[in-house]
This record gives C-alpha cells, sequence and structure tokens, in this order.
C-alpha cells in the first residue's frame, strides 16, 4: 500500500510515524476480519490515514501516532464483536471506527490545558472526571467532598483552562471569612491584611498553575479577583467564572446573595465539605441548606465526592476515616 500523506509528512523529519503490530486472536477467522477483498482494511485505512499490512496472524499499523491509536482501538473493537458472531458487517466497522473517535474526543475534554511542575492537570478518579465533566457541561455546579478530594483545585484548574482559552473574561474567587476555631479578628493591618489568610489557599491553587508575574498582570488589568464573600454583595458578574470555596461556612442568605450574583455567559462552581462546618452551632450551612433546596433544578449539577477520591498523601483518607467515626474531619 502506497504511504499515506500524513505518514509521508511524518517521515519527512517532523515527527516519525509510529508502528504498531496487532496479533489477531483468531487467525482463522482474518477473511470475517479483513472483509471481502480487505474491504473493511480499506475502510479503517481510508478513514484514518494509517498503512496496513496483514501477515499471516498479525496487522501491522503504521502513521501518526493518534491515527494508529484510533484504528488499533477499531481492530481491537472488532476483534471483540467476533467473539459473539461470525460476520463482521461494514456497519459495524463503520460504528467502530465512530466509537474510536468519540471515546478519543472523550479522554481528550478531560485534560485540561493547565500544567503543574510540567505535567498536565486531570482527573485522577472517576468521581474527579465526573466533575469536571459538570463544570464542562453546566452553568452552576456543586461538588461536595472530604478534604484532599481536589474540589477546589481542579475548579480552579477548569477555570484558568477557559481564561486561556478566551471561554471567560474574568475569574473570580471567592470564600467566606469564617475562622475555623480560632478568633484572627485582631490580627495587625488593613483590610486586606486581615483577609489575606482566608484567601491564602486560592492563592496557593493559582500559583500552582500560573507563574508570579502572570497572575500579579491578571490581577492588576482586573481579569482575576481573589476576595472575601462578604464583597460580593451588589454585584453583577458577567462572562465569568465564580468559584466560592468553604460554602459549607456561609449561612442560607448569604448563599442566596452569592448565588444571585451569576450574570449572562457565567460559570458558579460552588466547594464545600458539608462534615467540617465552622459556623456557631445556631448558624445553619448554606451548603447543606442549598444542596436540600435546590436539587432536581434542571441545568445545575450536584457532585459528590468521597473518600476514594482523595489524591493527597496517601494517609489523608486514613485520617479522614479515623475523624468521620468521631463525626469530625478538617481541611
Amino acid at each position: 500500500m502506497p504511504m499515506s500523506a500524513a505518514a509521508a509528512a511524518d517521515s519527512g523529519g517532523l515527527r516519525p510515524p509510529v508502528e504498531l503490530s496487532i496479533t489477531l486472536e483468531n487467525p482463522q477467522k482474518r477473511d470475517v476480519l479483513f472483509g471481502p477483498g480487505d474491504r473493511h482494511l480499506r475502510m479503517i485505512r481510508e478513514a484514518l490515514d494509517v498503512q496496513i499490512f496483514a501477515r499471516e496472524g498479525r496487522i501491522k499499523l503504521t502513521g501518526a501516532a493518534k491515527n494508529v491509536s484510533r484504528a488499533a482501538a477499531v481492530v481491537e473493537h472488532l476483534q471483540r464483536a467476533m467473539r459473539k458472531r461470525d460476520t463482521v458487517s461494514e456497519s459495524t466497522v463503520a460504528e467502530a471506527i465512530s466509537n474510536a473517535a468519540r471515546e478519543e474526543a472523550k479522554q481528550a475534554s478531560e485534560v485540561l490545558d493547565v500544567y503543574v511542575s510540567g505535567q498536565v492537570v486531570k482527573p485522577k478518579t472517576p468521581g474527579q472526571g465526573r466533575y469536571i465533566e459538570a463544570m464542562r457541561t453546566h452553568d452552576l455546579v456543586f461538588c461536595l467532598g472530604p478534604a484532599g478530594t481536589g474540589k477546589t483545585y481542579l475548579a480552579v484548574a477548569v477555570a484558568v483552562h477557559m481564561l486561556k482559552h478566551q471561554q471567560a473574561k474574568r475569574l473570580v474567587l471567592v470564600r467566606p471569612a469564617v475562622e475555623a476555631g480560632e478568633k484572627l479578628g485582631f490580627l495587625p493591618g488593613d483590610m486586606q491584611a486581615k483577609v489575606n489568610p482566608y484567601l491564602r489557599p486560592l492563592f496557593d491553587a493559582l500559583h500552582d498553575m500560573m507563574d508570579y508575574d502572570q497572575i500579579r498582570r491578571f490581577m492588576v488589568n482586573d481579569l482575576i479577583e481573589v476576595i472575601p464573600l462578604a464583597f460580593m454583595r451588589g454585584r453583577t458578574l458577567n462572562d465569568s467564572v465564580i468559584i466560592l470555596d468553604e460554602a459549607q461556612n456561609t449561612t442560607a442568605s448569604q448563599m442566596l446573595m452569592f448565588l444571585t450574583r451569576m450574570g449572562h455567559g457565567s460559570k458558579m462552581i460552588v466547594t464545600g465539605d458539608d462534615s467540617q462546618v465552622d459556623l456557631p452551632d445556631d448558624a445553619g450551612s448554606g451548603l447543606l441548606d442549598a444542596k436540600e433546596r435546590l436539587a432536581g433544578i434542571k441545568g445545575l449539577a450536584m457532585v459528590r465526592l468521597d473518600r476514594s477520591d482523595i489524591v493527597r498523601h496517601r494517609l489523608v483518607q486514613s485520617i479522614v476515616d479515623a475523624y468521620g467515626r468521631n463525626g469530625s474531619s478538617r481541611e
């Protein structure tokens, strides 16, 4: 078979072509797999722009890495189909080619254009995958879960991705200023100095994903804003990604105030650990209240992460379990 145009370009020094050999599960049925006059192989070759060589009980695929990967997935799909029946139709081949493209698109959608220490940020558990998908497909997302599940980190990553791809004009990171059992009201300094300790975790996530100069430039140009929840009153935010962190420490009235700041073209992500409420005993959690009030409303997503989604140090999962048995956990 002649070399395809893409493979020729790859072999010209830009990127060498990839070769992959696949062993046939049942060489005696190769004619079924290949189709009349190798029709099935030609369909794969033309649709995916790869070279295909068939010898004895093996198939060799050559071409660009992405195309070879897709073609291999098609061949594996067809071999699985042959376990159940003795025939393979052209429609089965066409369906396998479409499925390979959809699966590749799904995997690509889970990867964010955000890097930490040279590694792309992507979901590490099925729960995190559902969370990222919810953020991509809904304008309002609530994510509840214990410490270490990536609730805030992934929300910031999705927001940074959207900023980079001009899917949003601004990123607004919000936290309630509630002490976790400690009184910080007499800290020295102006208002900004007093609220900075509450906002530090959001800055930490940003600094992991963007360099200092870029963050400073974005903040000076009002593309990124990190503020206490109390400063949100009276505002309407359009074309923005707005993240409310530690939402379990909002009251019901504060949660209502926050949610009604949402403007046209905006996305809101609300994260919190409903097992870790630092409010006074007589103050109900706005996150728990919203979870009950808003359940079933179309257009928003409620995602629950659990101990299996914890991705911090391996001991964190055991610590969460130990404190969970006593009805308490800490971020």
